[in-house]
């Protein structure tokens, strides 16, 4: 009996990963430059140096190549905040924001496809899903410690609390577009963390079981 040696797929089968990584760095830069409006899977190729047929080969549409991006970003690994305190956190993830929603990049980028989304359902259930997946894992994160540290009461909302702690550089950064120094970062992270500890402290304190008057 023969065996017959299995050759490795070629051709079409073999999606190499530094085409892929060149394709999203395309990507990126495309839509900063033009917007998802002008966005074409043409112009991606020629920045990316690929042909169109590679770009097929992973994603069906302009659309598809999109949504994946997006997907993509929102899914990486977050850093580390764990600075033993709930003030230090908070301090760390809004540096960490401001990196983030400062690069030039992502300045053209995010307010671009936040418009689009009010046109097109599918950005938009797709924004809306990275971030409340984004959501949940920082809440997890940073509200979690704090409530094992008793620095936040059990029962505190991670949702509520992290809007309140990316809420205010969002807007700086992504809505006003003015920058933030160092000293201005930490005002901000004391104001919030105050405003936490009053906020949460309060709410679990309206939602605890009343005692029925004698």
């Amino acid at each position: 009996m023969t065996t017959e040696k299995r050759r490795a797929p070629a051709g079409a089968a073999v999606l190499r990963d530094d085409i892929t990584t060149a394709i999203r760095r395309a990507v990126m830069q495309e839509l900063a430059q033009t917007g998802y409006g002008r966005f074409s899977v043409e112009a991606v190729a020629r920045r990316a140096g690929v042909s169109k047929t590679a770009i097929y080969r992973r994603w069906r549409s302009k659309l598809e190549l999109v949504l994946d991006m997006v997907s993509a970003v929102a899914g990486k690994r977050l850093p580390l905040l764990d600075t033993g305190s709930l003030q230090g956190d908070v301090q760390l993830l809004l540096m960490v924001a401001s990196g983030a929603l400062g690069h030039p990049l992502a300045s053209q980028i995010i307010p671009d496809l936040l418009a689009e989304a009010a046109r097109n359902p599918q950005i938009a259930e797709t924004l809306q899903r990275a971030l409340r997946d984004y959501q949940v894992r920082i809440g997890e994160m940073v509200i979690g410690q704090a409530v094992d540290r008793g620095e936040l009461p059990a029962g505190t909302d991670p949702s509520a609390a992290i809007d309140l702690i990316i809420g205010p550089i969002y807007w700086r950064l992504a809505i006003s577009r003015s920058p933030l120094d160092t000293t201005e970062l930490t005002n901000m992270a004391n104001a919030i963390v105050a405003a936490l500890r009053i906020t949460c402290a309060g709410l679990v304190e309206s939602q605890a079981p009343r005692m029925p008057a004698q």
